[in-house]
């Protein structure tokens, strides 16, 4: 049987897999295509605080670009079509340093999910 571990495998798979939807609420209130990036982190340790910071900063990159694709009425509109998109995307990463990282950063703070595998 081949598992994929936590620090190989999974990472590895969650990295080929994750295309975070940015700026879909603000796409779809407008009725325009949803713009994505993907944001690859198979090289990090997401585990660490070091990883965590590098992944969070490579998300709001990543965030921007695509946010930076739509004419938004005003700055405060851009600025928040980041930091939603930033958090949709650490909720999908769903990586507790991440979550820390987050929330050192940001006014609003994400609660941590990491639900596991549930007990029989």
């Amino acid at each position: 049987m081949n598992t994929l571990t936590a620090s190989t495998g999974l990472r590895g798979l969650i990295a080929a897999a994750i295309v975070t939807a940015f700026a879909s609420s603000f796409a779809a209130a407008a009725g325009v295509d949803v713009t994505s990036q993907t944001v690859k982190f198979a090289d990090l340790d997401t585990s660490s605080p070091q990883g965590a910071l590098v992944l969070y900063n490579r998300i709001r990159k990543a965030a921007a670009t695509a946010c930076s694709f739509y004419i938004f009425k005003a700055e405060t509109d851009l600025d928040r079509c980041v930091s939603d998109s930033t958090a949709k995307a650490v909720t999908r990463v769903n990586q507790a340093a991440l979550f820390a990282v987050y929330n050192a950063k940001n006014k609003t703070h994400l609660p941590t999910l990491l639900a596991g595998p549930q007990p029989p």
